[in-house]
């Protein structure tokens, strides 16, 4: 069973030998969604090139959840509401899922640290 939903910033560390974050993927506790998979395939994209980042797609793809348009709405509501913060909308609705599943969401993003349901690693 799922313990986090993981924030495209937390996979890219983890890829990047970030060792804070190895413990959380060691075991495969975490969700994702599609837009999470999007931005992690484009960032490996960028950096290393084409190959790399359809294997980490094809990795990563295990970890996919997917949504409602019910999420959608409460995520944008959620984004809007915390528009200081200026989170993406793969951010909001990974922070909206993540609460409604009772999922830790998992990052280090700036933008999260004093957010409750975070598990902030830097």
């Amino acid at each position: 069973m799922p313990k986090f939903f993981y924030d495209s910033y937390a996979v890219l560390s983890y890829l990047s030998d970030d060792h804070g974050y190895a413990a959380y993927f060691e075991k495969n506790t975490g969700v994702l969604t599609r837009l999470n998979l999007m931005e992690i395939h484009y960032a490996v994209l960028r950096i290393h090139g084409a190959r790399a980042a359809h294997e980490v797609l094809e990795a990563c793809s295990a970890l996919e959840i997917d949504f409602s348009l019910p999420d959608v709405e409460a995520a944008m509501k959620l984004r809007y509401e915390l528009r200081n913060l200026e989170l993406s909308y793969a951010d909001a609705l990974g922070y909206h899922i993540s609460k409604k599943e009772g999922l830790k969401f998992l990052t280090g993003d700036r933008a999260f640290a004093e957010l409750p349901n975070v598990e902030f690693v830097r």
